[in-house]
């Protein structure tokens, strides 16, 4: 059969292509189309399952009705919720969206937006890797809606959603200082971007208001994430034996973490405790229960696409920027109370 077209719609009920297509674009009112010739048109196109050509529309309309969502990992728990999330929200208002994961690579990220920008996409949520200012501020400058997420650029004025990463790290360390441990570590990343180095001073300003000491290990990015760093931890923790707790700046350095002290027969909760930047389901399971920070997905996930709606419904002229930060929660568990046990 044949594949149906606006043409051929024309050809058969003997009008006009820009007819049918006023029709079809519900602008029958506006051109002064009658309503018996509207009926007919649409009666027509409902009986044969017509679905109009999204490209063509989209040159038409100049809106796709899609989003592009750039994450660090989509496979991360936490992006895979707040992905979720955002995908719900933006179907109930007529919006579908396309995933993608940097892997926090910037080549990657410039390469990404240059896809969406090719898909005409209506809209932009970025987990911004580092190096991608300038292609942000190129969005922006061609009047694209984009909203930063998890982590902000310092000279790239946009709207931005995330948490206080200074704030809940500080109060975590606090938190283990006031359960009276004495040598607390840090395990991290190695990076520049903006939450990481927040969670680092809020670590830092906690540590020094006590005038404790300091103990630290950085990790490359994708080295933590996909080679071995066990043995780098447990290095750390044969050389720092004084070592009474640990606080983990991310949930897969925790996981390796976890691993360690298991191979070193160290007892969480009772020989070491533990806070964890970034709660995840095995926290809650794990025995003893790990006590973690939880970023609020759903919140955020829903600031995020209203943000961008906002955005996408403004005119040119009234692009107002919008900041959200958002509190997250301690949950404090097994592993970090002395008392428990």
């Amino acid at each position: 059969m044949k594949k149906m077209s606006i043409k051929s719609i024309a050809d058969t009920l003997q009008i006009s292509t820009a007819t049918v297509s006023y029709i079809l674009n519900g602008k029958s009112k506006e051109k002064r189309i009658s309503e018996e010739l509207t009926q007919k048109v649409l009666e027509y196109v409902a009986k044969n399952n017509f679905k109009p050509n999204h490209l063509a529309k989209s040159l038409r309309t100049g809106k796709t009705n899609v989003i592009g969502l750039m994450v660090e990992d989509i496979a991360d728990t936490f992006f895979a919720g707040i992905a979720g999330n955002i995908e719900n929200i933006a179907y109930e208002n007529g919006y579908k969206i396309i995933y993608s994961s940097t892997k926090n690579n910037p080549q990657k990220a410039k390469d990404l937006i240059n896809t969406f920008r090719e898909r005409n996409v209506d809209g932009y949520i970025i987990t911004p890797t580092e190096d991608i200012e300038e292609d942000i501020k190129a969005l922006m400058k061609d009047n694209l809606p984009v909203v930063l997420f998890d982590r902000n650029c310092r000279d790239v004025e946009s709207s931005y959603v995330g948490m206080d990463n200074f704030d809940s790290a500080y109060k975590a360390v606090k938190y283990l200082i006031a359960q009276s441990y004495k040598n607390i570590g840090f395990v991290t990343l190695d990076s520049t971007q903006v939450q990481m180095i927040d969670r680092l001073l809020g670590y830092e300003r906690a540590i020094h208001e006590h005038r404790m000491a300091s103990f630290m290990i950085k990790f490359d990015y994708l080295t933590a994430k996909t080679g071995d760093i066990t043995e780098d931890i447990e290095q750390f923790m044969q050389e720092n034996q004084q070592l009474d707790a640990l606080f983990f700046a991310t949930n897969y350095l925790a996981i390796s973490g976890i691993e360690v002290l298991g191979r070193l027969k160290i007892k969480i909760g009772k020989e070491i405790g533990i806070v964890v930047f970034d709660d995840n389901d095995l926290f809650r399971i794990h025995q003893p229960t790990i006590s973690a920070i939880a970023q609020p997905v759903h919140e955020m996930s829903k600031q995020l696409i209203l943000t961008l709606l906002d955005h996408m419904n403004e005119s040119k002229q009234e692009y107002n920027t919008q900041k959200h930060v958002l509190p997250a929660t301690l949950i404090k568990r097994a592993s970090s109370q002395k008392d428990t046990f």
